[in-house]
This record gives C-alpha cells, structure tokens and sequence, in this order.
C-alpha cells in the first residue's frame, strides 16, 4: 500500500485554508465558529464526490459517511468508525496560515521567519531531532499549523479513498465521522452514537508517529468561588474579608508537587487555570486530572475538605466548590471485552512498519466520552507534534504512515467475526 505523498500534501494544505479555531467563550452555538461549518460543507462535498455513500451533515456541523463493505458480508463482520475532529485550538492564532515544508530536514535550529526574528529553537524542542532527514511542514511561526487535527482528517480521507481507487482489496462496512468544537470539549456532546452505527471506531487524533492510546485521565473543571466582603481600606480593620487573599491561600494550599508543571505519565493533579474577580468575589477556575478513579475521588474530596476548612477560618459561605465531572479513563470501557480493537490496531502500525508506542493520554479525546456512550474508541497517532502553539510541526513521512496505518486496520478489521 503506497500512499503518495504530494496527493497527502495538496490534501492537507486545502484542510488548514480553513481557520477553524473554535471559541470557549461560545456555549450557545455548535458549532462554535462560522469556520468550521464552511469546512464541513466543503468536506461534506468532497466525501460524496470521492463515491463515499450517506454522506449527511447536519446543522450542527457533524459529517457522517459510508464506505460500504467490498466483498464481505456486512453481517458477517463488525463496523469499523474512525473520528476527526475538524476545529483547531483557540490557544493560538489560527489564520492564515502561511505553511512551508523543511525539506530533508538537517537537524539544528530552523529560522522560520526571518523578517520577525522567529526561530524554531532545538534546545526548546529537541524531539524535532528525530525526524532528520524528514521533510516536515511547519508555518512561518505566526499561527498554529491545524495538524491537530486535519491531519486527522487526512490520513482517514485519504485512506477511504485508496480503497475506493483498489476495489481488489476486501474489506467490511466503514463508517466515517468528522466533528466541531473538540477543542472545547464538547463535540461528543452532539455526536450521535446510534446514528453512527460502528461496533468500534478511533480517533485519529493523537501526536507523533505510533501513539496508541486507550487510556486517559479521569477529568473535572470545578469552579471554586470565593465571596468577600469589601471595605473602605482606610477603615478595613475588622471589616473588610478579602477573596483575593482567599484565593492566593486556596493556591498555596494545594499540593505542591501535584501540578502540571510538576508530573508526568499517570501523576495526576490539580491545576489552577483561570482567576477573575476582586474583594467582594473570586471566581477561580480549576482542572482536577487523575488516570486512577479512587484517586481521581479523593482529589475532588479534598477540595470539599479545603472548602470546609475555609468556612470555619472566614465564616460560613465564604467558599462554594462548584464540581463539574468532564470526562472517564476509557480504559475502564476497553478492559470489558475490548482490548481486540487495541490489538488490531497495534498490529496495523506493525504492518505498516511503525513501532507502537502505547503510553496513557495525559488529556482527554473523543474517544474517551464516547467510549462511555457505547462507542469503544482508542486514539491513534497523526504524526504531528508540539500542538496548540505557533511551533507545531507536522513530519510527512510521519503522515504517510498514519494513513497506511489506519488503511490496514480498515482492511484487518474485515477479517474480524461479529
């Protein structure tokens, strides 16, 4: 299976002419941007001109679409999906993008922009040094480059399309899905499972070449608020009770080693990520993150215990922990009888002469939520890296065996018994 490169490099670069950044702030709109629904009718028009059969898109921004089984009964064997969200982060500027591509990288720093003075630095991203002789795209240093995660929803069009051009090859019923507002956290939200109709499926989602991922944090984003009492500061003594000090000693208190800064593989933490307010009242917003679920409940237990301590110190209601659960660790839903969709995967990258790398998610994708939705969905790699910042890279050979990977899966999954 050859997948030409330059067809992969027209594809992407068409995807990322596209600013898709979701926005946040935006809770009453899916999707959240106007971007991305005018990528989803241009990608919704591609799919159906490539032959993909139900092509559907609906007012939300969701794509759906067929590639019918090819010399195997669909009742015989299981319904492989495979999800590409098509927003990019609003972390750093989206657009436009003014993409370029090392050639036969080098090794050493690359001088992106000589006008601003932007230099891609090896001593703040030695892991770039992997990928020499490679050629890899990257922007002028200015905006992100989309890799996250159109190079996604590449490598799963493209290989839907090798197939429709090699009708030699069997495989069973494909289903494709393509979604907005990842990036926000809430394209499971809308995403209809019944509708999609796989047995299992991936997200094409992850970073550099081989991740595979099925397993994540267990997520909250609980709010804490702090209610004060302000004063004139000439006359506070007594009076005035001031949040912000409130939230200043709520931060201190954490843990001091359990933060982002400070862990790596399945430490969790907390994380203090917004404040906004002044004396009267602080809102504080916060990321509580653990892979293990006894954990991941005393976490959330002791900001009830920092909250209890508080109210005794500065009076009754003076802080509330608002929690908000966000998502599971999908291994719990893979380790019930669906470890096979792990294990086709891993042996598809080895095909495709990627060594996997199976390490746990220290985030959350698609896959995670939807996974509790009755949609069993690991994360397989992209070959991009450094996402959400304007020194994202994308190695294309890294591309080329995204694409061959999920090809193989595709065809191996035929070979499967419901």
């Amino acid at each position: 299976m050859e997948i030409d490169l330059e067809t992969l490099i027209r594809r992407f670069r068409d995807y990322i002419s596209f600013n898709t950044q979701s926005d946040e702030e935006n809770e009453q709109e899916c999707p959240s941007t106007p971007g991305q629904m005018v990528l989803a009718k241009h990608l919704a028009a591609e799919l159906a001109e490539l032959g993909l059969e139900d092509v559907t898109l609906d007012e939300h921004g969701y794509i759906m679409a067929t590639l019918p089984a090819n010399g195997i009964s669909p009742q015989e064997a299981p319904v492989v999906g495979f999800i590409s969200h098509m927003d990019t982060s609003p972390d750093a500027a989206g657009g436009p993008i003014h993409e370029q591509i090392i050639h036969a990288y080098a090794g050493g720093d690359i001088v992106l922009n000589p006008e601003k003075d932007i230099v891609f630095s090896v001593a703040d991203y030695p892991d770039i040094e992997k990928y020499k002789g490679q050629d890899i795209m990257m922007t002028d240093g200015t905006t992100l480059l989309g890799a996250d995660d159109k190079a996604g929803i590449t490598a799963i069009v493209s290989a839907a399309e090798y197939l429709l051009k090699h009708p030699e090859i069997q495989h069973g019923k494909i289903r494709l899905g393509f979604t907005p507002d990842e990036e926000t956290g809430r394209s499971a939200d809308r995403f209809d499972v019944k509708k999609f109709a796989a047995d299992f499926a991936y997200t094409v989602d992850g970073g550099e070449l081989g991740g595979l991922e099925y397993e994540n944090f267990n997520a909250a984003n609980p709010t804490i608020v702090f209610h004060g009492r302000s004063s004139h500061t000439g006359d506070a003594k007594g009076k005035m009770k001031n949040a912000v000090t409130m939230a200043a000693e709520w931060q201190q208190m954490l843990p001091a080693g359990e933060k982002p800064e400070y862990t790596e593989g399945h430490e969790g933490f907390f994380h203090v990520h917004t404040i906004k307010g002044g004396v009267e009242e602080v809102t504080m917003g916060m990321l509580v993150r653990d892979h293990d679920k006894a954990k991941f409940a005393k976490r959330k237990a002791l900001l009830d215990d920092m909250a209890a301590f508080f109210n005794k110190k500065y009076g009754e209601g003076s802080v509330e922990v608002q929690h908000h659960d966000v998502y599971y660790n999908m291994l719990e839903k893979i380790e019930e009888g669906n470890l096979y969709i792990v294990d086709l995967a891993r042996d598809a990258m080895e095909e495709a002469g990627v060594e996997p790398h199976v390490e746990p998610i220290r985030g959350g994708t698609d896959g995670a939520r939807l996974s509790f939705m009755g949609l069993p969905c690991p994360n397989l790699f992209t070959g991009g890296a450094n996402f959400h910042g304007r020194f994202e890279y994308l190695p294309l050979q890294s591309l080329q065996k995204a694409v061959e990977t999920v090809l193989h899966i595709m065809v191996k999954a035929g070979s499967l018994k419901k």
